[in-house]
Parts: structure tokens; sequence; C-alpha cells
């Protein structure tokens, strides 16, 4: 049990995990973990507009997709233009005595490889979840965010998430409240 309960500490690291682009952006942060939760939320929405998608798998695939960066950190696109992470000695040395830490291994490799329905989903709801940020900081004021949108649009693999894009974008982050109260 002792090799669990480590597994389950180390995962929980992540709230204490910044995203690095943020820096980048020069507005907002967030942590790791907090990033996982919008990215799993929002592959649970597209799994049910893809029926064919398997919702456990891709929900649980978004949900250790960044769980290498409890040892090697949040690597934006500059850092990783430098820096080649080992992540299979991270992922080795995190799940290594936990007996079904392969099948996080397998899902971590199918998310990165990016072949399957799913990959391409959970790999989109990794974007969405940017355009989600990036959509409340703009709406905020924030003028940087605007620029970021289309490269973060271009990364989108499916059309039902380009089409949830569009939707995210064209509505104000704060809608649902103020339909029901004003």
């Amino acid at each position: 049990m002792q090799p669990i309960a480590e597994l389950v500490l180390e995962a929980l690291f992540l709230k204490h995990v910044p995203r690095s682009g943020y820096a980048f952006l020069g507005v907002g942060r967030e942590s790791v973990a907090e990033h996982v939760y919008a990215a799993t939320f929002i592959a649970f929405v597209l799994s049910k507009l893809e029926p064919a998608a398997d919702t456990g798998r891709l929900v649980t695939m978004c949900l250790v997709h960044d769980l290498p960066e409890t040892r090697i950190g949040d690597l934006n696109y500059v850092q990783k233009r430098y820096v080649t992470p080992d992540t299979t000695a991270a992922l080795n040395d995190a799940l290594g005595a936990v007996e079904w830490g392969n099948q996080i291994t397998e899902l971590i490799a199918e998310f990165d490889a990016g072949a399957t329905l799913e990959a391409r989903l959970a790999r989109d709801a990794d974007q969405l979840s940017l355009v989600v940020d990036l959509k409340a900081l703009h709406d905020l004021g924030y003028e940087t965010p605007r620029q970021w949108l289309p490269h973060v649009r271009e990364r989108l693999q499916t059309q039902t998430a380009k089409d949830l894009a569009e939707a995210l974008i064209a509505t104000p982050r704060n809608e649902w409240w103020f339909r029901l109260f004003c």
C-alpha cells in the first residue's frame, strides 16, 4: 500500500506545480492540477459530443496526462525547444512499484502518440482548457490572450473541438451567471 500512497501524494503535488506558459502571456496563473481538472471535464464533454469515444478511457487519459510534471515540471513551448525531459524515467520511478502503473504509462503514451480518437480528443481537451483561460482573461480586459487564441485553435484536431472552441470564444465567460440573476 505504501507505493500507492506515495503515488497519490505525488499526483496531488500537481496542485503546487505552476503552469509555466503564463509567464510568456504576461497575465494569469494556474497550477497543473487546475489545468488537469479543466482538461478532464472538457474531455468528458467532448466524449458526449463524440459518441464513438470511450468516455472512461478519454477521461482517465486526461486525468493522468501531466503526471510526469510532478518530476519534470511544466515545460512550455520555448523550454521544450531546448530541454528534452526524460518522461520515461520519471514515470518508471513514479509507477514502478505500483502493480497497475503500466496502465497509466500506456495511457500517457497513447496521449503523446495522438493516434486514437480518445488521444486526439484528450489533446484537444488539453488545448481547449487553454482556450477557456485565454477567453476569460480577454473578457477581463487583457489583450495578449487575443494574440494567442489563433495559435491554440490551430492545434485543435477534431471538428467537435473546433466547434466547441468557437462556441467558447463567442460566449461571455459569465453568461451563465447573468442568465440566472439579471
